[in-house]
């Protein structure tokens, strides 16, 4: 087992982000951060690990996000949206009663949940004792086109090394990287995306930072769109003027339709929010994913988590010993609701551009049974938004 991109396929044209290719392209009227990733939101770490195998039949891998460096003693308000259940988003039923996040965040393919799992606990002992307990957040998407599931790739000790790794203040890597390394979206290579947002309040002299990474693993070519060009139907009709590619495109659709894929958004914002407005701030990732294309359809997984490290909730303290005293009340900021809607308009514009950088940054792949899925063809891509007005 190597962790590297052994079934990659050279590209004859470089990679890059949505801006790098369509710098003069609208996204939304708010700013990115200066990583344009999630890691903009301070504190926030990340890393991911590409799982690979000389012979192209194993093609996984590992993303790990920490909340803040002392996650476990210092748990962020969190809400969660579940766009269309077919997945598995552990520790989700917790965090939906408690509204608290006081774990890693893990993302895999669907193999992968258990020894994801098994990986935070792992790491847990290790780090903070055996007192350790938690019930660990991990979600997968499906990658057995292009991935072996029945190898078991993942193992526990591949989240101890990712979450031992995890850096704060970096871009995270996009495209066929950690979790989204076998990922296809909308027909194309898919993957791992990100990007954030700088959200001035009206009329408030107050600026906060939403941020978003996906695991992209969704949708039909036909229904991509880009800035709302029909990009995936135009790029549809030329593959079915190629024989040899309108069979793979097909055979492709047929795997998709047996057994989808999936999306997780992952959102993340300094803003002080509570659980009650972060479940609202993860429902408008539906809003970028439908810009894109994206429709729910029936055996996809799309899932969605927001959290706010503004507030940092006491957890996992030590108990009172008889004679001391401590207040039960905890003192916490939060956003009124009129801020709400332009935190709303970042995250939708994030989550659209995270999808856009998961395609434009992944690369073609040969993996499982000589399965073959091909990059987004970026220069094409311009051309058809030159045509439209939109470069």
């Amino acid at each position: 087992m190597v962790r590297r991109q052994e079934a990659r396929v050279s590209a004859s044209e470089p990679r890059m982000r949505i801006r790098e290719l369509l710098p003069t392209l609208f996204l939304g009227d708010h700013q990115p951060g200066p990583l344009n990733s999630l890691t903009d939101v301070p504190g926030i770490g990340a890393s991911t690990q590409e799982i690979t195998s000389t012979d192209k039949s194993i093609n996984t891998g590992v993303t790990c996000i920490t909340p803040r460096e002392d996650w476990y003693y210092k748990a962020c308000y969190a809400g969660l949206f579940s766009f269309n259940g077919y997945g598995e988003m552990t520790g989700a039923h917790e965090l939906t009663e408690s509204g608290l996040l006081y774990s890693p965040i893990i993302l895999t393919g669907t193999f992968g949940i258990g020894a994801a799992h098994q990986g935070v606990l792992k790491y847990g002992v290790k780090t903070l004792g055996k007192s350790f307990m938690a019930l660990p957040v991990v979600a997968e998407t499906y990658d057995g086109y292009l991935h072996d599931c029945a190898s078991f790739a993942v193992t526990p000790k591949n989240v101890v090394e990712g979450l031992e790794s995890a850096k704060t203040g970096v871009a995270m890597d996009e495209g066929n990287s950690g979790g989204g390394n076998g990922m296809i979206c909308h027909g194309f290579k898919g993957g791992n995306g990100s990007s954030s947002r700088r959200v001035k309040i009206p009329y408030r002299n107050e600026t906060f930072t939403v941020a978003c990474m996906v695991q992209a693993n969704y949708g039909a070519m036909k229904d991509l769109r880009i800035a709302g060009v029909p990009v995936g139907r135009i790029l549809a009709d030329e593959v079915e003027q190629d024989g040899n590619r309108n069979k793979a495109k097909q055979e492709l659709e047929k795997a998709k339709e047996e057994k989808d894929g999936s999306i997780i958004i992952i959102i993340a914002t300094d803003a002080p929010l509570l659980p009650h407005q972060l479940t609202r701030i993860a429902k408008r990732g539906t809003v970028g994913v439908s810009r894109v294309g994206g429709i729910g359809h029936n055996m996809s997984g799309d899932i969605f988590l927001a959290f706010s490290t503004a507030n940092e909730i006491p957890v996992n303290q030590p108990r009172l010993v008889e004679g001391e005293s401590r207040s039960t009340i905890e003192k916490v900021k939060v956003v009124e609701d009129s801020a709400m809607s332009s935190l709303f308009e970042g995250t939708a514009d994030c989550v659209e551009e995270a999808i856009y950088n998961s395609l434009f940054m992944a690369e073609t792949m040969v993996g499982l049974d000589g399965h073959k899925v091909e990059a987004l063809p970026l220069q094409r891509v311009k051309e058809i938004m030159k045509e439209y007005g939109r470069a």
